[in-house]
């Protein structure tokens, strides 16, 4: 093979418009070309499992797939297991971000000596003096071609472009940091160590467009629309006088314990978001206590209207994981013989979980698909489903938006249907504003923390 050329390219599409699938396709191109004959993509844990399963689907060339998932030694024997692989195909091994920069896969990794990275989600590279960064950075600077794969490569402010560009391609703003801040950010705050503001963004942004080709939605396909909808529900009498207690406890631990901080306003709305839930949680208590199912209720109404009598298939999102395991509970009650449930939570193996998605994509028989939305909220297909009902959701908008995208992607050929559960008079009324508004409530929360007690 010729030497090292080092060529990096962005692929900034929004959720849903094919990175996944175009990464593939340029993968599958340089190896038919003889450019690359192994391939690394490095992702979100959660998403590791999914590489198999889209590789198997979209790949139209010879390749073996291994992905590192375990403990460190049986990492390694799968990465062995690979580089001894016999016949002609492209070698893949699939990692996630966290592990990259281990004691000894590291090692083994730059050892293995990719043709080709991918950093699939590379936001999670953002910070460019993080453990797995400084990993990817190394990496990168072996690698002859790279690809970087993000719908939101900003998600904070604008210098989260640099520690990912350090690794697509250094030429691009340097391989300094502090000269890349000093060139984009202005300086304020104590010592002059916060950035108070931006300059010279047009230069910015011509750059990161010189070797990145950006898809939105609206550009890239023709997807069907999106309608949301809200189900109130109004607490009973018992449920409405436990809130309020423990809302008034809340605001009061808060008003006089000292310093307020985000970590101590959100302990307590989390709690508060439980309760809406149906869920009370209490510091003696061995694991939460089901205090309502009007929720529950609310949802089996669902379920009965869209996927018994209507025969779709349905999506349930919903936040903590004993909400998750009652919506299993009550599928086992309400869904008719032979339909079933599947689900991924944070208790699911992660090399479980590309088989589950997989079986509720294509079993006709799995007609409900439950996750936890921090965990299966990014990085999955659930195309076979056109609606998705959230029972509860987090803090964060881009998780949010994320999980939108489950269902609203290339495949999708129906209206996609939205249905939020909000308790009346809770946190999650706050929760939905919050989210409408394309805000995130933990970077505001210290400020406003009056507002939602």
């Amino acid at each position: 093979m010729e030497g090292k050329t080092n060529k990096g390219f962005g692929l900034l599409f929004e959720m849903g418009c094919g990175k996944t699938l175009t990464a593939i396709a340029i993968a599958g191109a340089a190896y038919a070309a003889g450019k690359i004959e192994r391939l690394l993509v490095v992702a979100p844990t959660s998403v590791v499992a999914v590489w198999p399963k889209e590789l198997q689907e979209y790949a139209e060339f010879k390749y073996t797939c291994r992905t590192l998932l375990g403990d460190k030694t049986s990492r390694l024997k799968q990465l062995s297991d690979l580089e001894k692989f016999p016949f002609k195909a492209l070698k893949v091994a699939v990692i996630n971000y966290e592990s990259t920069w281990r004691d000894g896969i590291f090692e083994a990794l730059q050892e293995f000596d990719a043709d080709m990275i991918i950093a699939d989600e590379s936001q999670r590279i953002k910070t460019h003096d993080a453990a797995q960064s400084k990993a990817m950075h190394q990496l990168g600077d072996q690698a002859r071609y790279k690809l970087i794969l993000s719908g939101t490569p900003v998600q904070n402010n604008a210098i989260d472009i640099y520690s990912q560009y350090r690794f697509l391609d250094p030429t691009v703003f340097g391989k300094n940091f502090y000269q890349f801040r000093n060139r984009y950010a202005i300086m304020g705050g104590f010592n002059r160590r916060q950035i108070v503001g931006y300059k010279d963004m047009d230069d910015l942004i011509r750059r990161e467009h010189s070797i990145a080709f950006r898809i939105t939605k609206e550009e890239a396909i023709d997807l069907p629309e999106q309608t949301f909808e809200v189900r109130h529900i109004q607490m009973d009498k018992k449920l409405a006088d436990l809130y309020q207690r423990i809302k008034r406890d809340s605001y009061a631990e808060i008003e006089t314990g000292g310093q307020i901080t985000a970590t101590t306003v959100l302990t307590k709305l989390l709690r508060l978001q439980q309760l809406a839930g149906g869920f009370l949680v209490t510091d003696d208590a061995a694991k939460p206590q089901l205090v309502s199912a009007a929720k529950l209720e609310a949802l089996s109404d669902i379920v009965q209207d869209y996927v018994v009598d209507g025969g779709k298939k349905l999506v349930i999102f919903a936040r903590f994981v004993p909400e998750v395991k009652a919506i299993i509970d009550l599928m086992k009650k309400v869904l008719p013989d032979r339909k079933k449930a599947v689900s991924i939570y944070g208790e699911i193996k992660k090399e479980d979980r590309g088989a589950i998605v997989q079986q509720f994509q294509t079993d006709l028989d799995t007609v409900v698909f439950v996750g936890q939305i921090d965990t299966a909220g990014t990085g999955v297909t659930l195309t076979a489903a056109d609606t998705c009902v959230y029972y509860s959701k987090n803090f964060n908008y881009a998780a949010y938006e994320q999980s939108l995208s489950r269902i609203h992607r290339i495949g999708q050929r129906n209206t996609c249907t939205y249905i939020d559960l909000v308790m009346e008079k809770t946190v999650d009324e706050m929760i939905n504003r919050a989210l409408a508004k394309k805000e995130d409530i933990a970077k505001t929360v210290v400020d406003n923390w009056r507002d939602f007690f």
